[in-house]
């Protein structure tokens, strides 16, 4: 019998399996841990709350406490900052509803402190927990998160894309929950004019929290990504491929607004990627245009009659979108008039989430 060798089968698609197996596995247990250890902050405040002590007059109760405790399970943790902190846990939540209960069980205790140290109010809570368990937040994203208010500007709605007509219904709707219409790129701590290609190399740089932004499932393939066809190049800012979707994701990032000839470049980038690169058993690719503005009825007219699934974006940054769109058009133009080229303008590079 004739033996497997690595030329024979697919080795990079066996290995990013393997590690979705194991990082899937890694994630169910993480957050197995977390609801465990919530419940027994949660029984331990229960029990603070009951005897009815207060910083006022309970302080040297939970003091003993603490050393007993501490005595009996010294890699707890359980210092009387700590017991306090159980308590105000369960005074915050006892009343809640059940979705928020779930959903806060799933947060880390580090994460749980910093929403309860913000004083938010139980929708503001709801989002930042939902948001922490799908895209995975560390405790320096979710406070970058709640500074910026992202509760307030983040839209939940699906990204203006023509999914229900190119794709298969279930797929469609799968896509439509995946992608947003908005992304916040706060994490790369623009405070000043940018170019494309720079804000292309930061996102590279931090790929990882890219993707955590994006949410589950999407593995990162590369920037710049070549497509030779007809004695010519043409280069994708970022690609991916989704697992679960089951098809490569294009993502063609802009600086300015949106333009109806954006919808165009990306057709022809589905089209070579789908020529070119999709295996037989994988779906058809799917673009994604991010821009820093878009109207949304322009988007819906470019995309009316394109038989590519194409989806578009917008982006939020640190400072206001309008104060570095007005920055980069006149430091762009200053450019052009100086050395009469045009300047290319935004892009992307891979990882795995």
């Amino acid at each position: 019998m004739k033996k497997n060798t690595i030329q024979d089968i697919d080795y990079n698609e066996l290995l990013q399996q393997a590690v979705a197996v194991i990082e899937n596995a890694r994630t169910n247990v993480a957050r197995q841990m977390a609801v465990t250890a919530s419940k027994t902050y949660w029984e331990i405040g229960k029990l603070l709350y009951e005897k009815k002590l207060e910083s006022s007059h309970g302080s040297r109760v939970v003091r003993q406490l603490s050393i007993d405790l501490k005595e009996l399970y010294p890699k707890l943790g359980m210092s009387p900052r700590q017991l306090w902190n159980m308590k105000s846990f369960y005074t915050r939540y006892k009343d809640c509803d059940e979705k928020l209960l779930r959903s806060v069980a799933l947060l880390s205790w580090s994460h749980n402190l910093m929403i309860l140290s913000k004083n938010l109010n139980n929708s503001e809570t709801l989002y930042y927990a939902q948001e922490c368990v799908a895209k995975g937040w560390n405790r320096e994203l979710l406070l970058n998160a709640i500074k910026l208010k992202m509760h307030e500007s983040n839209a939940i709605a699906p990204a203006d894309s023509n999914f229900s007509t190119t794709l298969p219904a279930a797929q469609a709707k799968y896509a439509n929950e995946i992608f947003r219409s908005s992304y916040n790129l706060g994490f790369l701590g623009v405070t000043s004019s940018i170019l494309e290609l720079e804000l292309e190399q930061r996102l590279v740089e931090k790929i990882k929290l890219f993707l955590l932004e994006l949410g589950e499932g999407f593995t990162y393939i590369g920037n710049q990504h070549i497509l030779e066809y007809n004695g010519k190049e043409y280069r994708v800012d970022l690609l991916f491929f989704h697992r679960k979707l089951h098809c490569l994701v294009a993502v063609d990032l802009k600086i300015g607004e949106f333009k109806p000839e954006y919808v165009g470049k990306m057709n022809l980038y589905l089209s070579l990627l789908d020529r070119l690169e999709k295996s037989e058993d994988e779906n058809r690719s799917i673009g994604i245009i991010l821009c820093a503005e878009k109207d949304n009825v322009e988007v819906t007219l470019s995309l009316e009659d394109i038989g590519k699934p194409i989806g578009v974006a917008d982006y939020q940054l640190i400072i206001p979108k309008d104060k570095l769109t007005k920055t980069i058009t006149t430091e762009i133009k200053s450019f052009e008039d100086e050395h009469e080229t045009a300047i290319p303008l935004l892009s992307y590079q891979g990882y795995q989430l």
